[in-house]
């Protein structure tokens, strides 16, 4: 098993790893919108948030040697479902293989965030 560590995508902030690769597997952890420069929030809106979490996940795919093609299921945590069709929208232009997904509504999101996506892929 390997961890995968990149400065491309906002450090763990509790005992997990940003992503493990076992075997030809990548497993990311559930990636918020915090920008790993500023280590804020990328923005207020559900878009601008939605894009900043799809692009950590996508520098740990690619610390891992994986990509957005490679994504065979993700989740996805939304702190508002009235956003849905808005995080879509953002979602569909990273996740082009069109991976098996499960969406929902949470109470609350770590930082007070309104969305976290995790994901499979192939390496």
């Amino acid at each position: 098993m390997e961890t995968i560590v990149t400065k491309q995508a906002p450090a763990a902030i509790g005992p997990y790893s940003q992503g493990k690769v076992c075997g030809n597997l990548v497993f990311v952890s559930g990636q918020t919108p915090v920008d790993p420069v500023t280590g804020k929030d990328a923005g207020n809106t559900i878009e601008a948030q939605a894009e900043q979490s799809c692009k950590n996940v996508g520098a740990i795919l690619a610390e891992a040697g994986s990509g957005f093609d490679k994504v065979v299921k993700t989740t996805c945590f939304l702190a508002d479902m009235g956003d849905f069709a808005a995080f879509n929208a953002v979602y569909k232009k990273y996740f082009v293989s069109n991976p098996a997904r499960s969406c929902v509504a949470v109470k609350d999101l770590p930082l007070g965030v309104k969305c976290e996506i995790e994901a499979i892929a192939e390496k």
